[in-house]
């Protein structure tokens, strides 16, 4: 008995650690399996693309062993990493270094799915927790990273290696990089991670950010610079496209003469699609103005365009510029920083002017100070997402003058801050007072909140606009008084009597609506002594009732109608609606809700302690009720020509308290 009371007590003494890693154990090993996977699947991907190209080749040199290392090559230069390649004619390495940028999206792909997958969020509300953030991005690094040093040891002995310090650099920042932003958008991308890596960024970018509105700043700079971003590089691909066309007996003559076969076209077409990404990044860098080099010491720029000699014959290259000073046409290509700048700003404009709200002006969200602040945000989020592209877009393909092809990523990236700083300023305070001074003039003329055509304002016994506030306000001035509140007829279509003049508001249900719109205390104290009054006029009605209609005419009315009209004391329609919203929604309107309504007043109305005293009809002898919350909800039913709660209509007679 001993030993078992010790070996218990040992298992519960487990260390907190080792605990907390069995607890995490189910998570932690779901987020290695899916970061496994995703490696697998990119890497299987290249795999059958190159196995295909090398099956239907009518020259393959090597076996599947050289294809599989092509493949595992070709993935691993999609991560970044630079190559080297062996068997060359002169026998000396030469180094590949140019990512294809098409091929990036997929390994970022498949790594952004796997971690938003391993935290394994509930879309239930009652849902499991998910997996913490911390459990999920460990697991799916390690899990990638370890098929990548798996892919990058077999590949270390094929034609094409991979450089070591290049793959300890940029395939775990890659991967890591993936999977933090998708741990982050399942987490339903919360701002406090990225305000407290904004901890990290130089002094003069994290003061732009300062505030109580940081997050708003920040993300109309992110959208800001999104948007220049993809008009910039959408205006490279076009001048790509343009030059292309010029330049088309070039670039046909480079397709046919790499190879013969159609096979080898094939994969020269798919190259050229991969590497179009880059082509456009350079087209960017060159209508940016700091250009691209085509080898040390060859710089193709808008004013100048010095191409290097000897260039491999490859349809791309056919549609850099001819050799010679820049022209007008190659100035035009100016156009396109231009208008992403213009575009940056429009958009820092449409966040700096919020919407007018009813009978309200635009509010202006931001001051001119601040928003020239959000634009040289948008300008350095721009910068360095165009430095990064100019980076990844280039390498060398060789040594001497292929030792380096691309934009010079420090200089693109300053020439694409400039060109944002320069136009997207004066578009984003024009465009600010533009939209501040419309919108302000639209929302004068908008009505101010609740004032309606049918609100308490107006008159024509049309009652309050919002009933929710009246009520309230007479529930608590007949809390005051000791009494209970009573529904007026003049909010629908007013009864007539018996003489044919229609019961205006001086009725029983006149004091409530009175007290509601704020009036005095004596008047409501007159309208209910005159209830009891009534009481007996409206018994005698019952039988045909009328009701004057738009022209003045009559309309006969049973007394079932005039029963619905006097407790159906809230509009069926809006006759006024407004063009910004609905001041109920359409369950407001229904039967049901109205009998609830109803329900509920009773219900309150008997709850409330009046001096138990009764009284007698002199006429018909009977008793009256108490006048507890009861006996007045009973007579004020009677008072109002309805004939008690025993004529309810259907719908509201199981809703309503017997008396």
């Amino acid at each position: 008995m001993a030993c078992v009371i010790q070996m218990t007590a040992r298992r519960s003494s487990l260390p907190p650690l080792r605990t907390r890693m069995r607890d995490r154990s189910p998570g932690l090993a779901a987020s290695l399996l899916g970061g496994a996977v995703a490696a697998g699947l990119g890497l299987g991907s290249f795999a059958v693309l190159v196995m295909v190209l090398w099956v239907s080749s009518p020259y393959p040199d090597s076996g599947p062993d050289g294809a599989l290392h092509i493949a595992a090559a070709l993935w691993l230069l999609a991560h970044g990493v630079e190559l080297v390649r062996t068997g060359t004619l002169s026998g000396a390495p030469l180094p590949v270094g140019v990512t294809p940028l098409l091929l990036l999206m997929l390994p970022v792909w498949l790594v952004y799915r796997a971690a938003r997958d391993a935290t394994d969020a509930s879309a239930e509300p009652d849902g499991p927790p998910p997996v913490p953030a911390r459990t999920a991005w460990t697991g799916v690094v390690l899990g990638y990273l370890t098929v990548g040093a798996a892919a990058a040891l077999y590949d270390a002995g094929g034609e094409l290696r991979p450089e070591w310090p290049w793959v300890t650099a940029c395939l775990p920042l890659v991967v890591a990089g993936a999977a933090a932003l998708g741990v982050w958008s399942a987490y339903g991308c919360p701002r406090e991670p990225v305000l407290r890596a904004l901890a990290v960024v130089p002094g003069p970018v994290r003061r732009l950010v300062a505030g109580g509105d940081a997050w708003a700043r920040l993300g109309a700079a992110v959208r800001a610079a999104g948007a220049a971003t993809a008009v910039l590089l959408g205006g490279g691909a076009l001048l790509v496209g343009v030059s292309l066309v010029w330049h088309g007996e070039p670039a046909r003559a480079a397709f046919v003469q790499l190879t013969d076969g159609w096979t080898g076209r094939f994969a020269v077409l798919l190259l050229g699609i991969a590497l179009i990404p880059n082509a456009a990044v350079w087209a960017a860098s060159y209508a940016l103005g700091p250009g691209f080099v085509l080898g040390a010491g060859h710089l193709v720029h808008p004013f100048l365009s010095d191409p290097a000699p000897l260039l491999p014959p490859f349809p791309l290259l056919a549609a850099v510029p001819d050799p010679g000073p820049g022209t007008q046409l190659n100035w035009a290509a100016g156009l396109a920083p231009a208008v992403a700048g213009a575009t940056a700003g429009w958009f820092v404009a449409r966040a700096a002017v919020g919407r007018p709200g009813p009978g309200r002006p635009a509010p202006a969200r931001w001051p001119a100070a601040r928003t020239a602040g959000v634009v040289l945000l948008t300008a350095t989020v721009c910068a360095v997402t165009l430095a990064l592209l100019a980076a990844l877009s280039g390498g060398p393909l060789g040594v001497a003058l292929l030792a380096r092809l691309g934009p010079v990523w420090w200089r693109t990236g300053a020439a694409a801050g400039l060109w944002t700083v320069t136009f997207a300023l004066p578009v984003a305070l024009t465009a600010r007072a533009w939209r501040l001074r419309v919108r302000r003039g639209r929302g004068e003329a908008l009505p101010a909140p609740g004032a309606q055509p049918g609100g308490a304002a107006a008159t024509d016994g049309k009652g309050s606009g919002k009933p929710a506030e009246a009520v309230k306000a007479a529930g608590t001035a007949d809390a005051d008084e000791g009494t209970v509140p009573v529904p007026d007829a003049g909010w629908t279509d007013r009864v007539a009597s018996s003489d044919g003049e229609p019961v205006q508001a001086g009725g029983a249900g006149a004091g409530f609506w009175a007290r509601a719109r704020g009036a005095g205390k004596e008047e409501g104290t007159e309208q209910r002594k005159s209830a009891r009054g009534q009481k007996k006029a409206h018994e005698e009605e019952r039988g045909q009732k009328a009701r004057p209609s738009a022209r003045g005419a009559a309309t006969p009315r049973t007394a079932a109608a005039a029963e619905e009209d006097l407790y159906d004391f809230l509009p069926a329609d809006d006759p006024f609606p407004t063009p910004f919203r609905e001041p109920f929604p359409t369950e407001w309107h229904d039967d049901v809700a109205r009998a609830s309504r109803w329900a509920a007043l009773k219900e309150a109305a008997t709850a409330r302690h009046v001096p138990e005293d009764t009284e007698t009809d002199a006429d018909t002898g009977t008793d009256t009720g108490t006048r507890t919350g009861t006996g007045n909800a009973a007579g004020s039913g009677g008072a109002d020509g309805a004939g008690g709660a025993d004529e309810l209509p259907p719908a509201r007679r199981a809703d309503t308290p017997e008396p």
